[in-house]
């Protein structure tokens, strides 16, 4: 390896093997969700191409895209769970498209086998986001089953704080893409080796001991939290720079590293160790996601779609007066994150990405959905309970 990623030979290729396990795929070790997903985004994408993506998503992952020297197109969704309303694509607006990009938001399943045929009839690339959804499925296979590649992240169920899998569907690809991994990566720093060792340990006290101020200067040190609001500064003065000469990570990682710095460093022993273990303990981790998912989904404010239930990273309750929720929840020491409000095309603009042909849907959702931690459903159903809050109604009696 040029850079030594995997120099630690077998935890990573065991994180791979348990990964190459569940999906039946080709899996690599990539130290960030964020990389692999730019990997992607290179290798099946052509320059200047417009890719179909979701409006409600992370504005890092809209930021990967335009580095990617992609143009965003953003999806009509279903108000319901977020996921991209297939049907409400006009005609028009899939010929024009290079690719798609699903999110599969909190862990539901886009509409993979039918954007998996649309893809095909159009001969573009399938890239799935399943960064919330390790352990979903959708037509009978696991979600990250469908494209030409798809990203996990292991800091979601898994609870590692780091590290990720680009899963592709074709293994002859694995070398070039291992290639093009270590182009992109930075050696590894003892620093951040070492704020990663204790950084579960410093968040579980600040947090624990209830100190707000301390605990948000605390987080914002480890690179844990570099938001006032909901959305980073768009800044797009700069953007429209950085814009100009993509594609290229390195220019735009301003946008791309909020919340983590070390995206893109090579991975060290105790990281790998770490991420490892928590990836083999992982289907105790689903049991008990889908566990609290279930408990969810049966209250008022939830609104279950067809299928299966998943074992969800968040559940995405929908609440009339989200704001005075998430404050009630966090006087309970519940912290409410993986927001994603305004949807991406109020957020950006025209200038940087194509507005969605319904964006009512997304902006409802987006303002209504409250997504909670399956592992702490009793405590929320409680709170919520207890405060008289009130289920959203919106469009399409939704």
């Amino acid at each position: 390896m040029a850079l030594g990623v995997v120099d630690t030979g077998d935890r990573a290729a065991g994180i791979e093997q348990s990964m190459r396990r569940r999906l039946g795929r080709e899996c690599l070790y990539v130290p960030s969700c964020r990389i692999g997903l730019y990997l992607a985004l290179r290798q099946w994408c052509r320059p200047g191409a417009r890719v179909l993506m979701s409006p409600v998503n992370d504005d890092v992952i809209f930021f990967v895209v335009l580095a990617a020297g992609l143009r965003p197109v953003q999806a009509p969704l279903n108000a319901r769970d977020g996921s991209i309303d297939l049907d409400a694509v006009p005609d028009e607006l899939w010929s024009s498209l290079g690719g798609v990009l699903t999110t599969n938001l909190y862990g539901n399943p886009d509409p993979a086998p039918q954007l998996r045929a649309r893809c095909d009839k159009l001969d573009i690339p399938l890239i799935e986001d399943a960064a919330h959804a390790i352990g979903s499925s959708v037509g009978g296979r696991p979600v990250g089953s469908f494209g030409e590649a798809s990203v996990f992240s292991l800091s979601k169920h898994a609870h590692a704080k780091a590290g990720g899998i680009l899963a592709v569907a074709d293994p002859a690809l694995r070398g070039e893409l291992e290639r093009a991994r270590d182009e992109l990566l930075a050696p590894r720093r003892l620093t951040a080796e070492a704020a990663y060792t204790v950084r579960p340990y410093a968040e579980a006290v600040v947090r624990g001991l209830r100190l707000t101020t301390a605990a948000h200067a605390t987080m914002r040190l480890l690179g844990m939290q570099e938001r006032e609001s909901i959305r980073m500064p768009l800044r797009p003065d700069a953007l429209k720079q950085a814009v100009a000469t993509a594609p290229s990570l390195t220019d735009f990682d301003p946008w791309v590293r909020v919340d983590m710095h070390d995206y893109r460093l090579v991975s060290g022993r105790a990281r790998l160790g770490r991420i490892a273990r928590l990836t083999e303990r992982i289907d105790a981790k689903l049991a008990a996601h889908l566990a609290g998912t279930e408990r969810l989904l049966a209250t008022r404010w939830a609104q279950p779609g067809p299928g299966p239930v998943q074992p969800l990273f968040r559940v995405p309750l929908l609440v009339a007066d989200r704001d005075a929720a998430i404050a009630e929840l966090a006087g309970h020491r519940i912290t409410v994150g993986y927001l994603y409000d305004p949807p991406l095309d109020e957020y950006a603009g025209a200038d940087f990405t194509d507005v969605s042909p319904a964006p009512d849907r997304a902006r409802w959702f987006a303002q209504h959905a409250l997504p909670v931690d399956p592992l702490r459903a009793a405590k929320v159903i409680a709170v919520l309970t207890a405060m008289g809050a009130e289920p959203a109604r919106g469009p399409d009696g939704v």
